[in-house]
């Protein structure tokens, strides 16, 4: 039967009907598609992420190299027809395993079967003109060449330099691996992290994929070559959680264990309340108390976030893990909630940005964002971190941090923090690995830049409340 199913289908018109989609986000789409059609060898299911991912992520250097060989540029294109042009090229100039005559004559199948018969001639030409050619095509600006909207590089132009921006561009187009963390459940299950992170390793080689050590953290792994973690050992047992190591830094920064000692040593650590505001999808939370179960302290985590369906899926992974001790929520990080003023121990404002150090996962965000979507970012972060500082009892921690690269959304929001707010940063350089403890880290705050470092392109910063540590 599923020989069969295989067999109906095309996955090039699947890819096609993707990148005709409108309304989704292009990771929640792949994940969807993907578990559809989970009867698909491996191989399959990689070659319809592929070609829909770098589709979409080269867009404007596929638009370029069109227009270049086409009379009808892309604008003037049809919905489908543009968008089979781009598939073409894709696979033209960056899938070797497949022969240009082989993309050239499924861009003409792909044309007849949605209605453009009389155009076979027009796709066929454009596409073969631009298979002969494709050695010899020069690029006119970074846009281009790295795929980006030229208002992003001009930014990062402004703010890194051309050659930290050069770096970051093809970092971010680089092949992304998952970063999973393995946890110590040994005193809960008798499953040790060397025995989990053994047999996971083994069942990926077994299917063809891959799992390394990262370098930043020892509980820190990239997988490659698999689509369906679930599938892997003790996952059901919670051996493991997907999460970015940038996130796990960013936890790491606060300094759990340390905030802890303090706090004995002071006599005033019955219990630790920890809030994280926008806690989807919940990583930090559950990184944070698996660092207080070791800690041997009474504690609470109070998760929030305003998606009642991403609380949900927070609440599934707490399930799986076995954490008992964080409460999760929906709630809008903007409402202050009285009760809490002046309580928390550990306030998380991991604060809705840009997005635009991901951009190399979710590679829709750079056609969405736009200069005039920062400016009322920048607004709303204001008002969460206002919230958030309230929050925080004497002596309390501030870990705010984003997933962008933007000078605005960033070092101002640190600098607002610091001399407005009148919170003290903490330095980082005790908490962090040798290797990312940079001058700005022993000042309170570090930014991650895909190709520089090997993580997502992320801001953390750490304070005091009241200059008390």
């Amino acid at each position: 039967m599923n020989q069969n199913k295989t067999q109906e289908i095309n996955q090039r018109m699947l890819v096609l009907e993707m990148l005709l989609t409108e309304n989704v986000y292009s990771h929640r789409l792949v994940r969807d598609v993907l578990n559809k059609y989970n009867y698909l060898s491996q191989q399959e299911k990689a070659f319809i992420k592929r070609l829909y991912e770098g589709t979409l992520e080269r867009q404007i250097e596929l638009d370029y190299v069109i227009d270049l060989y086409s009379k009808v540029k892309t604008k003037q294109m049809k919905r489908p027809i543009r968008a089979i042009m781009r598939m073409g090229v894709y696979q033209i100039m960056y899938m070797d395993a497949v022969p240009d005559a082989a993309a050239c004559n499924e861009a003409v199948k792909l044309a007849q079967k949605k209605g453009f018969a009389a155009l076979k001639g027009f796709v066929n030409g454009v596409l073969r003109n631009i298979a002969r050619n494709k050695d010899e095509i020069a690029y006119t600006s970074l846009s281009v060449k790295y795929s980006m909207p030229e208002w992003i590089v001009d930014l990062w132009m402004a703010q890194l330099g051309e050659e930290t921006t050069k770096i970051v561009l093809a970092g971010l187009l680089r092949e992304h691996s998952v970063t999973v963390r393995f946890r110590d459940i040994s005193g809960n299950t008798g499953i040790d992290m060397e025995t989990a992170v053994s047999a996971v390793q083994k069942a990926l080689t077994a299917q063809g994929g891959t799992m390394e050590r990262h370098a930043y953290l020892p509980c820190a792994y990239k997988v490659s070559g698999t689509d369906d973690l679930a599938r892997l050992p003790y996952y059901k047992e919670g051996a493991f959680v997907v999460q970015d190591v940038s996130s796990m830094l960013a936890v790491a920064a606060v300094g759990i264990e340390d905030y802890v000692k303090h706090a004995k040593s002071e006599g005033g650590c019955e219990a630790v309340r920890v809030l994280d505001l926008c806690a989807a999808p919940g990583g930090k939370s559950m990184l944070v108390a698996d660092l207080l179960e070791k800690c041997n302290v009474d504690y609470e985590i109070l998760s929030r976030d305003v998606s009642a369906g991403k609380v949900a899926l927070m609440q599934e992974n707490l399930d799986r893990c076995g954490l008992r001790n964080v409460s999760v929520g929906v709630g809008d990080a903007v409402q202050r909630d009285e009760a809490l003023v002046g309580t928390v121990d550990i306030v998380i404002a991991d604060v809705p940005c840009s997005g635009l150090g991901v951009i190399g996962k979710k590679r829709d965000i750079k056609y969405r964002i736009t200069p005039e979507t920062v400016e009322e970012l920048t607004v709303l972060q204001r008002q969460i971190l206002t919230v958030a500082v309230s929050y925080l009892k004497p002596g309390g921690r501030l870990l705010f941090s984003t997933c962008t690269i933007n000078r605005k959304e960033n070092e101002d929001n640190f600098a607002w923090l610091r001399d407005e707010r009148k919170l003290v940063p903490m330095p980082l350089d005790n908490m962090l690995p040798e290797c990312l403890c940079t001058d700005t880290a022993k000042q309170g705050y570090l930014q991650l830049l895909p190709g520089v470092h090997d993580t997502d392109g992320f801001f953390i910063s750490v304070f005091y409340a009241h200059g008390h540590p």
